[in-house]
């Protein structure tokens, strides 16, 4: 599982010119892909090390604070483009596989206490940020 995280002042999400997801304030938004080998046991644990990691100003966390959390589901984060100029989405899981973990994940978050909100999973999505440092992390699960 990889997730990569970012430090925002606001951050929206957009389908179809219906917003889905949105924060108003400072907190985090975070693209999750899934890849095949990924369970329950990668969900529990980036959860609690996005929910927990001090990139907030003044070394907090968004648990610290009470953060929002805006997840969006990204399965390009598992393509490669090592070879050739067509990217390989081999890695990333199917659907079936990816949203269950994906739905699990935000729960996670919520279940720690975070405000979650959501993109919506499989969509053409439209996402606006503002990003507050910049702060973007790079955070894969531990095999």
């Amino acid at each position: 599982m990889r997730a990569v995280v970012q430090r925002t002042l606001s951050a929206s999400v957009t389908v179809a010119d219906e917003v889905v997801g949105r924060t108003d304030e400072p907190g985090l938004l975070v693209y999750l892909g899934v890849t095949h080998d990924d369970g329950e046991a990668d969900v529990a644990w980036l959860a609690r090390k996005v929910w927990e990691l001090r990139l907030m100003r003044e070394e907090r966390s968004a648990a610290d604070l009470g953060a929002p959390v805006l997840v969006v589901s990204q399965f390009t984060l598992y393509g490669d483009a090592r070879k050739g100029r067509r990217p390989s989405w081999g890695a990333a899981a199917p659907g079936p596989v990816s949203e269950p973990l994906y739905e699990a994940f935000c729960t996670a978050l919520a279940d720690l206490g975070a405000h979650v909100e959501r993109g919506r999973f499989g969509a053409d999505m439209q996402v606006a940020s503002v990003n507050d440092g910049p702060i973007t992390l790079i955070l894969d699960s531990p095999r």
